[in-house]
């Protein structure tokens, strides 16, 4: 269906009954018997024809179009019209139908129009997602509704109906006012009563998790404390690790390490220690996912740690991580330091493993070293 207008092609008087045929996709001789016999019923063809080609717009281009917009209202129109005029037409010549019949069906033939113009146009033309594209589906839609509801009130009323329906409508209202006040605080006692229920089942479960984390990672490491208490670097990097997993868990870091920033880095000092027994601290500001550009710059992370545990002097390492702007990763020690311009060519873990491996994705990598003073290397993924 096209926006309802009057055209000139094929038109035998104004253009009335070819636009209808038109936009509803329909013989133009069937609109045109419909105002003709429309016309005997006191002249209300006339005055339907007369009033639909003042308010149709005229034209057969884009360019003499009305708003877009105003084509399910026009059809509505059109449609409401024609079927008044038809039945109308067929009163008139004998067929029994009373003003009971006649305005409800119009008003049912306008809404009802109006109603599957709007989802055929949905259906073909998703509606922009602005403020006043909406208010226009909404406002045509409610439109729609309330002329069916509309006709339903109208034919009550001439029926002589309503005042039953009003009756009905009355008892049920006043009986569901006293079955409200009868039940209401029933209802809310169960509502209250399955609401504690259901908090009681939750702490529940809670405490229930609470109990079996603690019971595999704290109550086990403290057993492996005892185990080894004439070790102190065992019961330290025991305790390093058991505060690393209580702060991940805590902070709702339970997925895989290698999913995210804070979680590989983590994973990466708890291997660094237990292979070379030294400290490593892991502060992470923020979270990130990681891609094949973040996995590697945890790799190269992962070879500044080292390095730093294997040649830092045996003190820990700090490890500092934020993501404002990207990923950046500073891995610190206070060992004897060294001079980045004398490395020998030979020796590749630096400037492969950590500097030309941020470069081949897009990053940087820096080493900030003096002898005696300690070691810094920064990573850089914008």
């Amino acid at each position: 269906m096209t926006a309802l207008r009057r055209t000139t092609e094929g038109k035998l008087l104004g253009g009335v009954c070819a636009g209808i045929a038109r936009a509803t996709g329909i013989d133009p001789l069937v609109p045109r018997i419909a105002f003709v016999v429309a016309a005997t019923a006191g002249g209300f063809g006339v005055l339907a024809y007369v009033l639909a080609w003042a308010l149709l717009p005229s034209g057969d281009g884009e360019a003499s179009a009305r708003r877009p917009d105003r084509g399910s209202v026009e059809v509505a129109l059109g449609a409401a019209m024609l079927v008044a005029a038809v039945v109308l037409g067929l009163r008139e010549l004998g067929w029994w139908f009373s003003d009971a019949l006649v305005w409800p069906t119009a008003l049912v033939a306008f809404g009802g129009a109006l109603l599957w113009r709007q989802v055929q146009r949905t259906e073909a033309e998703p509606v922009p997602a602005t403020p006043r594209a909406r208010a226009e589906v909404v406002s045509r839609t409610g439109i729609g509704v309330a002329l069916v509801l509309a006709s339903a009130f109208v034919f009550l009323q001439l029926t002589g109906a309503l005042g039953a329906v009003r009756d009905v409508a009355l008892g049920a209202i006043a009986v569901a006012v006293v079955l409200g006040a009868v039940f209401a605080p029933l209802a809310a006692r169960l509502v209250r009563s399955l609401a504690a229920e259901r908090d009681a089942r939750i702490r529940s479960q809670e405490r229930a998790e609470l109990g079996a984390h603690l019971h595999d990672s704290v109550l086990q490491t403290l057993a492996l404390v005892q185990q080894r208490a004439d070790d102190p670097k065992a019961v330290a990097a025991l305790a390093r690790r058991q505060e690393r997993e209580l702060r991940g868990w805590l902070n709702g870091r339970t997925g895989a390490p290698a999913d995210r920033l804070a979680g590989a880095l983590e994973a990466v000092a708890g291997d660094v220690e237990a292979d070379h027994g030294v400290e490593v601290d892991v502060v992470v500001v923020g979270d990130a996912p990681l891609d094949e550009r973040g996995r590697a710059l945890v790799a190269a992370a992962r070879e500044a740690i080292v390095n730093a545990a294997k040649h830092g002097g045996g003190g820990p390492v700090s490890v500092f991580a934020e993501t404002d702007g990207g990923l950046h990763v500073f891995v610190r020690d206070r060992g004897p330091g060294f001079d980045p311009a004398a490395v020998p060519g030979d020796r590749r873990g630096v400037r492969e493993s950590i500097v030309g491996r941020l470069e081949r994705h897009g990053g940087r990598a820096e080493v900030h070293s003096v002898p005696g003073a300690g070691t810094e290397v920064e990573l850089v993924l914008p």
